[in-house]
């Protein structure tokens, strides 16, 4: 049963429209910054990651290579996580050996944040990289599994023009506040409103978890040959199972075929959305995108990142309720951090900021609150469901530990 409400979506029509005109005008929602090199080089202009992320809002994603949270806990804490984790060896009838420290594979997390909470990152030995966020906070990630770490980075430099940049030369990559007007950018965003199985979402899409700018191109077949259509000139797309149907601006239709960017091979619509957050769409609920022509809206400026808080509230439990900080799924503690869930196969990354409260509903799903009111049903993620490892509340000078069953409610100041 999907559990979106439905006069949520006209909110966040609404919230993209009344955003503050110093976040969104003209191009100062696109990453920019100074890379220097290994040999001293320098170069500065706006930046891509490889050929996906271009916007303050795109997503950093990393892995973390330790857990301090672990500390707060005792060992048979401990032991009861791993049997959750891990589970009982039946062949041996014992423990599947695990080292006892912060650096336990199995509760270390994924690291995510959006592009524009971060000031610097420097890579260092391997692939570990030492993230500076803009506060101060320095968080020591790997790539383990994520290709943000060790990708190459387009630059379009102010002098020279457009670069690709080595992973492994980089010293390091500062992160600035992007021109009102840049010279030369990637492309236009690319925002609209996408029709899916429960609803439309309105804000800036991401194609096939790729093509994001203008400039990018649709590849298909035609009876009559193949083509390759920058997005710019894309007026809609619908689905029409294992092909599309295109309107350009101009009116002009094409049916087409043969590609996973019109196909069920697409491997999903990101929408990213004010208020909420980024909505992975599956080929089999997306209906149909709608472009807005030449949008002004670049998303928030790099000036709009960088107020972090760290994760405060209340948590009414089976033993009464705590107050004070909070470190969800003994991972995060800042509201710029994620939560992720799926509502049948649409998957939600919703940053903490935005999010109300949060209530388990059963041993696999939980009712998520937003701050304008809305709710939603998630499931099938560690983050709301009996996976989860549980939660630190410092309610005293020591923190106070509440396994996920004992958890009724879950406020958020």
């Amino acid at each position: 049963m999907n559990y979106l409400v439905k006069p949520y979506i006209l909110v966040l029509a609404v919230q993209l429209s009344i955003l503050p005109q110093t976040v969104q005008a003209q191009d100062e929602g696109f990453i920019y910054g100074k890379i220097t090199m290994e040999d001293g080089d320098v170069y500065q202009g706006a930046l891509r990651w490889g050929k996906e992320e271009v916007y303050w809002t795109d997503m950093f994603n990393a892995s973390k290579t330790e857990n301090s949270n672990l500390d707060y806990l005792s060992r048979r804490d401990i032991d009861e996580l791993r049997y959750q984790k891990r589970g009982w060896d039946d062949r041996v009838t014992t423990w599947v050996s695990s080292n006892w420290s912060g650096r336990d594979r199995n509760f270390i997390h994924q690291f995510s944040c959006m592009f524009g909470e971060i000031k610097t990152i420097r890579p260092s030995r391997w692939d570990e990289v030492m993230v500076t966020l803009q506060d101060g906070t320095e968080i020591e990630v790997d790539g383990d599994g994520y290709n943000d770490i060790g990708n190459k980075i387009k630059v379009l430099d102010d002098e020279i023009g457009r670069i690709e940049l080595s992973w492994n030369r980089i010293e390091e990559i500062e992160f600035r506040d992007t021109p009102k007007k840049l010279e030369e950018k990637f492309g236009d965003p690319l925002f609209g409103t996408v029709k899916t199985s429960i609803g439309e979402f309105t804000g800036f899409v991401q194609w096939d978890h790729d093509e994001r700018v203008t400039t990018d191109k649709l590849d298909g077949d035609t009876y009559d040959g193949d083509v390759s259509i920058a997005f710019g000139k894309i007026k809609s797309i619908e689905n029409r199972g294992s092909r599309s149907l295109v309107t350009l601006m101009s009116g002009r239709e094409l049916e087409l075929r043969g590609s996973n960017d019109v196909n069920s091979g697409n491997r999903g619509i990101i929408v990213t959305v004010a208020g909420l957050g980024r909505i992975d769409i599956p080929w089999r609920d997306f209906d149909s995108v709608e472009f807005v022509e030449n949008p002004t809206n670049s998303g928030p400026a790099y000036s709009s990142f960088g107020k972090n808080r760290k994760l405060a509230g209340t948590v009414n439990t089976t033993n009464g309720d705590l107050k004070g900080e909070i470190i969800f799924d003994l991972d995060e503690a800042y509201d710029f951090e994620v939560l992720n869930g799926r509502d049948d196969d649409i998957e939600y990354v919703i940053p903490f900021g935005n999010i109300q409260e949060i209530k388990p509903r059963g041993y696999r799903s939980s009712e998520v609150t937003l701050r304008d009111g809305s709710s939603l049903r998630l499931e099938r993620s560690q983050d709301v469901s009996e996976d989860n490892t549980g939660l630190l509340v410092f309610d005293g000078n020591e923190p106070t530990y509440v396994v996920w069953e004992e958890i009724e409610r879950i406020q958020f100041d």
